[in-house]
Protein backbone atom coordinates (compact mmCIF):
# COMPACT_ATOMS: atom_id res chain seq x y z
CA UNK A 1 0.00 0.00 0.00
CA UNK A 2 1.22 3.32 -0.89
CA UNK A 3 2.10 6.20 1.57
CA UNK A 4 -0.98 8.45 0.29
CA UNK A 5 -3.13 5.83 1.20
CA UNK A 6 -2.18 5.79 4.71
CA UNK A 7 -2.77 9.69 5.07
CA UNK A 8 -4.46 10.37 7.97
CA UNK A 9 -5.18 13.44 9.80
CA UNK A 10 -6.93 16.96 9.92
CA UNK A 11 -5.58 20.28 8.39
CA UNK A 12 -7.70 23.33 9.22
CA UNK A 13 -7.76 25.20 6.09
CA UNK A 14 -8.22 29.07 5.83
CA UNK A 15 -10.58 28.50 2.85
CA UNK A 16 -9.94 31.31 0.49
CA UNK A 17 -12.52 33.30 -0.79
CA UNK A 18 -14.60 32.51 -3.89
CA UNK A 19 -13.53 29.04 -3.28
CA UNK A 20 -16.26 26.31 -2.57
CA UNK A 21 -15.55 24.24 0.17
CA UNK A 22 -15.57 21.37 -3.04
CA UNK A 23 -13.11 22.93 -4.39
CA UNK A 24 -10.75 23.47 -1.33
CA UNK A 25 -11.19 19.60 -0.76
CA UNK A 26 -10.46 18.45 -4.44
CA UNK A 27 -7.01 21.39 -4.27
CA UNK A 28 -5.70 19.25 -1.32
CA UNK A 29 -6.47 15.87 -2.73
CA UNK A 30 -4.57 17.00 -5.67
CA UNK A 31 -1.73 18.62 -3.50
CA UNK A 32 -1.02 14.87 -1.86
CA UNK A 33 -1.72 12.92 -5.01
CA UNK A 34 1.30 10.96 -6.56
CA UNK A 35 1.66 11.46 -10.42
CA UNK A 36 0.90 7.79 -10.54
CA UNK A 37 -2.45 8.04 -9.00
CA UNK A 38 -4.42 8.25 -12.08
CA UNK A 39 -8.04 7.39 -10.65
CA UNK A 40 -9.93 8.75 -8.36
CA UNK A 41 -9.78 5.49 -6.37
CA UNK A 42 -5.56 5.53 -5.89
CA UNK A 43 -5.73 9.22 -4.67
CA UNK A 44 -5.82 9.98 -0.98
CA UNK A 45 -9.39 10.60 0.50
CA UNK A 46 -10.14 13.92 1.89
CA UNK A 47 -13.64 15.68 3.15
CA UNK A 48 -14.41 18.67 4.93
CA UNK A 49 -16.24 19.04 8.21
CA UNK A 50 -18.62 22.00 7.98
CA UNK A 51 -19.97 23.89 4.65
CA UNK A 52 -18.80 27.46 4.23
CA UNK A 53 -20.00 29.53 1.46
CA UNK A 54 -18.26 30.70 -1.32
CA UNK A 55 -17.83 34.31 -0.53
CA UNK A 56 -16.85 33.14 3.10
CA UNK A 57 -13.21 32.92 4.44
CA UNK A 58 -11.52 31.21 7.42
CA UNK A 59 -11.73 27.56 9.20
CA UNK A 60 -12.70 25.02 7.03
CA UNK A 61 -11.27 21.60 8.82
CA UNK A 62 -10.51 19.33 6.42
CA UNK A 63 -9.81 15.17 7.06
CA UNK A 64 -7.55 12.83 5.06
CA UNK A 65 -7.78 9.46 4.65
CA UNK A 66 -9.06 7.15 7.53
CA UNK A 67 -10.10 10.35 9.49
CA UNK A 68 -12.74 11.36 7.32
CA UNK A 69 -14.53 8.79 9.00
CA UNK A 70 -15.07 11.42 12.20
CA UNK A 71 -16.55 14.18 9.95
CA UNK A 72 -19.41 14.10 11.33
CA UNK A 73 -17.84 15.51 15.00
CA UNK A 74 -17.06 18.68 12.93
CA UNK A 75 -20.18 19.51 11.18
CA UNK A 76 -22.51 18.52 14.67
CA UNK A 77 -20.22 21.11 16.09
CA UNK A 78 -20.45 25.00 17.56
CA UNK A 79 -19.54 27.52 15.44
CA UNK A 80 -18.15 31.04 15.78
CA UNK A 81 -18.07 33.82 12.80
CA UNK A 82 -17.54 37.85 11.88
CA UNK A 83 -20.00 38.55 10.09
CA UNK A 84 -20.98 42.10 7.88
CA UNK A 85 -23.99 43.16 6.61
CA UNK A 86 -25.43 46.05 4.45
CA UNK A 87 -29.14 47.33 5.72
CA UNK A 88 -29.43 49.78 2.84
CA UNK A 89 -30.11 46.26 0.17
CA UNK A 90 -30.81 42.70 0.20
CA UNK A 91 -30.55 40.28 -2.88
CA UNK A 92 -31.93 37.17 -3.56
CA UNK A 93 -29.16 34.71 -2.49
CA UNK A 94 -28.97 37.19 0.71
CA UNK A 95 -25.04 37.33 -0.06
CA UNK A 96 -23.27 39.75 -2.77
CA UNK A 97 -23.74 36.79 -5.35
CA UNK A 98 -27.23 37.37 -5.61
CA UNK A 99 -29.26 39.54 -7.31
CA UNK A 100 -30.40 43.14 -6.06
CA UNK A 101 -34.41 42.58 -4.79
CA UNK A 102 -34.99 45.80 -2.60
CA UNK A 103 -32.97 48.53 -1.58
CA UNK A 104 -33.42 51.11 2.00
CA UNK A 105 -32.04 54.42 0.95
CA UNK A 106 -31.78 55.86 4.33
CA UNK A 107 -31.21 53.92 7.05
CA UNK A 108 -31.36 55.06 10.14
CA UNK A 109 -31.09 53.33 13.56
CA UNK A 110 -30.06 54.08 16.85
CA UNK A 111 -27.39 52.30 18.25
CA UNK A 112 -29.52 51.32 21.43
CA UNK A 113 -32.07 49.95 19.29
CA UNK A 114 -29.62 47.30 17.73
CA UNK A 115 -27.94 46.43 20.21
CA UNK A 116 -31.56 45.70 21.84
CA UNK A 117 -32.74 44.16 18.64
CA UNK A 118 -29.72 41.75 18.72
CA UNK A 119 -30.02 40.88 22.25
CA UNK A 120 -33.49 39.18 21.05
CA UNK A 121 -31.72 36.81 18.78
CA UNK A 122 -29.94 35.00 21.39
CA UNK A 123 -31.02 31.54 22.36
CA UNK A 124 -33.30 28.90 20.59
CA UNK A 125 -35.15 30.02 17.55
CA UNK A 126 -36.76 29.13 14.47
CA UNK A 127 -34.82 29.64 11.24
CA UNK A 128 -35.92 29.97 7.97
CA UNK A 129 -33.03 28.58 5.80
CA UNK A 130 -32.13 30.49 2.61
CA UNK A 131 -33.72 28.92 -0.31
CA UNK A 132 -29.82 29.50 -1.83
CA UNK A 133 -28.45 26.64 0.85
CA UNK A 134 -26.93 23.03 0.14
CA UNK A 135 -30.42 21.44 1.80
CA UNK A 136 -31.61 18.83 -0.55
CA UNK A 137 -34.73 18.72 -1.63
CA UNK A 138 -36.39 15.30 -2.92
CA UNK A 139 -32.75 14.29 -3.38
CA UNK A 140 -31.84 17.73 -5.26
CA UNK A 141 -29.83 20.70 -3.74
CA UNK A 142 -32.34 24.02 -2.72
CA UNK A 143 -29.66 26.46 -4.20
CA UNK A 144 -29.92 24.28 -8.07
CA UNK A 145 -33.13 24.37 -7.90
CA UNK A 146 -33.45 28.38 -6.88
CA UNK A 147 -30.79 28.88 -9.76
CA UNK A 148 -33.31 27.07 -12.37
CA UNK A 149 -35.93 29.18 -11.22
CA UNK A 150 -38.19 26.11 -9.99
CA UNK A 151 -39.98 26.75 -6.43
CA UNK A 152 -38.31 26.36 -3.49
CA UNK A 153 -40.17 25.35 -0.26
CA UNK A 154 -38.28 25.02 2.85
CA UNK A 155 -39.09 24.43 6.63
CA UNK A 156 -38.08 26.61 9.39
CA UNK A 157 -34.91 24.77 11.62
CA UNK A 158 -34.24 24.99 15.51
CA UNK A 159 -30.71 26.52 16.16
CA UNK A 160 -29.44 28.59 18.99
CA UNK A 161 -27.65 31.63 18.99
CA UNK A 162 -24.84 31.42 21.98
CA UNK A 163 -23.67 34.64 21.75
CA UNK A 164 -23.33 37.79 19.27
CA UNK A 165 -21.35 40.76 19.94
CA UNK A 166 -21.36 43.90 17.78
CA UNK A 167 -18.36 45.14 16.49
CA UNK A 168 -18.85 47.85 14.24
CA UNK A 169 -21.80 50.15 13.29
CA UNK A 170 -20.77 52.26 10.19
CA UNK A 171 -23.43 53.88 7.80
CA UNK A 172 -25.50 50.92 7.13
CA UNK A 173 -23.23 48.11 7.52
CA UNK A 174 -23.55 46.41 10.96
CA UNK A 175 -20.57 43.92 12.14
CA UNK A 176 -20.94 41.17 14.52
CA UNK A 177 -19.21 38.13 16.67
CA UNK A 178 -21.73 35.70 16.36
CA UNK A 179 -21.29 32.29 18.18
CA UNK A 180 -23.75 29.54 17.00
CA UNK A 181 -24.91 25.98 17.66
CA UNK A 182 -24.69 23.56 13.86
CA UNK A 183 -27.03 24.27 11.13
CA UNK A 184 -27.21 27.92 12.01
CA UNK A 185 -27.41 30.00 8.49
CA UNK A 186 -25.96 33.55 9.11
CA UNK A 187 -27.19 35.24 6.04
CA UNK A 188 -30.46 34.27 7.43
CA UNK A 189 -29.76 35.55 10.84
CA UNK A 190 -28.46 38.73 8.77
CA UNK A 191 -31.32 38.60 7.04
CA UNK A 192 -33.90 38.31 10.33
CA UNK A 193 -31.88 41.19 11.99
CA UNK A 194 -32.07 43.73 9.35
CA UNK A 195 -35.74 42.62 9.12
CA UNK A 196 -36.76 43.25 12.44
CA UNK A 197 -35.38 47.00 12.41
CA UNK A 198 -37.04 47.07 8.61
CA UNK A 199 -34.06 47.06 6.39
CA UNK A 200 -32.12 44.78 3.93
CA UNK A 201 -29.83 42.77 5.52
CA UNK A 202 -27.23 41.67 2.60
CA UNK A 203 -23.88 39.75 4.13
CA UNK A 204 -21.09 41.38 2.72
CA UNK A 205 -18.39 39.66 4.61
CA UNK A 206 -18.67 36.67 6.30
CA UNK A 207 -15.20 34.88 8.27
CA UNK A 208 -15.58 31.34 9.70
CA UNK A 209 -13.13 32.28 12.94
CA UNK A 210 -13.68 28.62 14.98
CA UNK A 211 -15.21 25.32 14.65
CA UNK A 212 -15.80 23.17 17.34
CA UNK A 213 -13.69 25.15 19.87
CA UNK A 214 -10.34 24.69 17.69
CA UNK A 215 -8.72 28.02 17.35
CA UNK A 216 -7.90 30.83 14.67
CA UNK A 217 -4.47 30.13 15.07
CA UNK A 218 -4.51 26.21 14.21
CA UNK A 219 -5.52 27.88 10.43
CA UNK A 220 -3.10 27.39 7.69
CA UNK A 221 -3.31 29.26 4.57
CA UNK A 222 -3.54 27.69 1.02
CA UNK A 223 -0.10 29.07 0.59
CA UNK A 224 1.36 27.49 3.55
CA UNK A 225 0.01 24.03 2.70
CA UNK A 226 1.35 23.96 -0.74
CA UNK A 227 4.81 25.25 0.93
CA UNK A 228 4.90 22.33 3.58
CA UNK A 229 2.03 20.19 3.36
CA UNK A 230 2.82 17.13 5.39
CA UNK A 231 3.91 19.53 8.40
CA UNK A 232 0.12 20.91 7.79
CA UNK A 233 -1.56 17.85 8.92
CA UNK A 234 -2.25 17.40 12.29
CA UNK A 235 -2.41 13.53 13.68
CA UNK A 236 -5.91 12.12 13.95
CA UNK A 237 -6.00 11.69 17.64
CA UNK A 238 -5.86 15.53 17.84
CA UNK A 239 -9.32 15.56 16.13
CA UNK A 240 -10.67 13.10 18.45
CA UNK A 241 -9.10 15.16 21.42
CA UNK A 242 -12.76 15.44 23.04
CA UNK A 243 -13.32 11.46 23.51
CA UNK A 244 -11.52 9.15 26.31
CA UNK A 245 -8.36 8.05 25.35
CA UNK A 246 -7.54 4.09 25.94
CA UNK A 247 -4.53 3.03 25.74
CA UNK A 248 -3.74 -0.94 24.15
CA UNK A 249 -1.07 -3.09 24.04
CA UNK A 250 0.00 -5.08 21.13
CA UNK A 251 -1.88 -8.11 21.87
CA UNK A 252 -5.59 -6.80 22.45
CA UNK A 253 -5.01 -3.88 19.69
CA UNK A 254 -4.84 -7.19 17.13
CA UNK A 255 -7.77 -8.36 18.79
CA UNK A 256 -9.48 -4.98 18.75
CA UNK A 257 -8.95 -4.49 14.75
CA UNK A 258 -10.93 -7.62 14.43
CA UNK A 259 -13.75 -6.14 16.31
CA UNK A 260 -13.67 -8.45 19.32
CA UNK A 261 -14.86 -7.27 22.37
CA UNK A 262 -12.32 -6.52 25.67
CA UNK A 263 -12.33 -6.18 28.99
CA UNK A 264 -10.17 -3.09 30.14
CA UNK A 265 -9.42 -1.40 33.74
CA UNK A 266 -10.37 1.53 33.64
CA UNK A 267 -11.74 4.17 36.41
CA UNK A 268 -14.27 6.20 34.66
CA UNK A 269 -17.55 5.24 36.15
CA UNK A 270 -20.06 6.08 33.33
CA UNK A 271 -19.96 4.68 29.81
CA UNK A 272 -18.58 6.80 26.88
CA UNK A 273 -17.19 7.03 23.87
CA UNK A 274 -13.36 6.46 23.60
CA UNK A 275 -9.83 6.62 21.25
CA UNK A 276 -8.49 3.66 21.58
CA UNK A 277 -4.81 3.52 20.27
CA UNK A 278 -1.70 1.27 20.35
CA UNK A 279 1.25 3.85 20.88
CA UNK A 280 0.68 6.68 18.43
CA UNK A 281 -1.57 4.94 16.35
CA UNK A 282 -5.45 5.15 16.13
CA UNK A 283 -6.93 2.01 15.72
CA UNK A 284 -10.66 3.25 16.41
CA UNK A 285 -13.13 4.46 18.68
CA UNK A 286 -15.48 2.34 21.11
CA UNK A 287 -18.06 2.68 23.23
CA UNK A 288 -16.19 1.60 27.35
CA UNK A 289 -19.19 0.24 29.66
CA UNK A 290 -18.23 1.23 32.23
CA UNK A 291 -20.49 -1.02 34.62
CA UNK A 292 -18.48 -4.03 33.36
CA UNK A 293 -15.36 -2.93 32.14
CA UNK A 294 -16.38 -3.77 28.46
CA UNK A 295 -14.58 -2.14 25.05
CA UNK A 296 -17.26 -2.21 22.35
CA UNK A 297 -15.52 -1.67 19.16
CA UNK A 298 -17.75 1.14 17.43
CA UNK A 299 -15.52 1.82 14.07
CA UNK A 300 -11.94 0.73 13.24
CA UNK A 301 -9.97 2.10 10.91
CA UNK A 302 -9.04 0.13 8.16
CA UNK A 303 -5.30 1.48 8.13
CA UNK A 304 -5.08 -0.19 11.20
CA UNK A 305 -6.04 -3.14 9.79
CA UNK A 306 -3.41 -3.18 7.72
CA UNK A 307 -0.56 -2.54 9.83
CA UNK A 308 -1.58 -5.36 12.61
CA UNK A 309 -2.09 -7.94 10.10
Amino acid sequence: MNKAAHLCGVLFLDKPKGWTSRKAVNHVIHLFSKPEQKNRKQRPKAGHAGTLDPLATGMLPILLGDATRFAGMGLNAEKSYEVSFDMAFQTDTLDLEGEVVSRFDDVQVEPELLEATLHKFVGVLQQMPPIYSAIRINGKRAHDLARHGEQVSLQPREIEIKAIELLNFEGSVVTLAVDCSKGTYIRALARDIAEALGYGGCVTQLRRTNSGGWPAEMMVTIEELEEKKEACILPLQTWLRDLHPIQLALAEAKRFVQGQRLHVQDEIGHDVLCCVCHEDMVLGTATLEAKVGLLQPDRVLPSAQEKLK
